[in-house]
């Protein structure tokens, strides 16, 4: 199972490499530093959005612990919470589509 993961690890790290190691015909440009720039900028918000589902995990975890009669609508909150945070990084990936070619 350890090997499995370290072949599947090895194999997403050369495709996400692909696109940095690509070179370009022309000379440099303001425009070859886009794709880099939209690279970093999801992995900010992608980092950002794991925080924020963490931390909100553990209000969900602390607030069903303490009152346990209340854990449908913290659930229904949860929930909610969870699909405003990740729809960040969904149009933080769109941004990113949109703007490199």
């Amino acid at each position: 199972m350890r090997r499995l993961r370290n072949i599947f690890m090895t194999v997403a790290c050369l495709l996400a490499a692909m696109p940095a190691l690509a070179q370009t015909g022309g000379g440099s440009s303001s425009s070859t530093w886009v794709p880099i720039g939209a690279g970093i900028g999801m992995g900010i918000a992608s980092g950002f959005c794991g925080i924020g589902e963490g931390l909100a995990a553990l209000g969900a975890t602390q607030g069903v612990s303490r009152n346990p009669g209340a854990r449908p609508l913290i659930m229904t909150m949860f929930v909610l919470g969870l699909a405003f945070i990740e729809s960040l990084a969904l149009f933080t990936m769109v941004i990113v589509f949109a703007k490199v070619k």
